[in-house]
């Protein structure tokens, strides 16, 4: 379903841009029996719920008139969180050193979840500090996910 999520971020990028936000993701999936189109929008010091409300209500008739979505579906427009989840290399670059969640397939060291401060990013590889000042990298083909905590 990339097809729809990469047409959707294009659509949406002027739309968000013109409310003083930037497009932070795109995410077409399926719960509870239902789709749901979530459009994850960032600003500098944070998104209000007139921030959502505007680019729901700007973006929702450009997306019923282009019509990238074959079945019906719910269409969300929403902050990206303080405890959001990171995926493109831009991401990494941007919260170097913050403190992270790195959720595995598989536990390692009895865990599923790491904690740490991010210190690297080589092709999806995460580098990451234990408040014991420990090193971990993980390969990219271990991580489920990575997300901002809060400390």
């Amino acid at each position: 379903m990339s097809r729809v999520t990469d047409i959707v971020a294009e659509m949406a990028k002027p739309v968000v841009a013109a409310q003083g936000c930037e497009l932070w993701d795109v995410e077409f999936v399926r719960e509870a029996g239902e789709w749901f189109l979530r459009v994850y929008i960032d600003k500098e010091g944070g998104v209000s719920i007139d921030d959502c409300e505007a680019v729901s209500r700007a973006l929702d008739p450009m997306l019923d008139e282009a019509d990238p979505i074959e079945q019906s579906y719910n269409f969300e427009v929403s902050s990206a969180g303080v405890e959001r989840q990171l995926k493109r290399p831009s991401d990494f670059e941007r919260f170097m050193g913050s403190y992270i969640a790195v959720k595995l397939y598989k536990a390692a060291d009895g865990a599923k979840e790491h904690l740490g401060y991010l210190r690297g990013y080589d092709n999806g590889a995460v580098t990451l500090e234990t408040k014991d000042g420990e090193t971990r990298t993980f390969d990219p083909g271990s991580i489920a996910s990575v997300h901002l905590r809060m400390e």
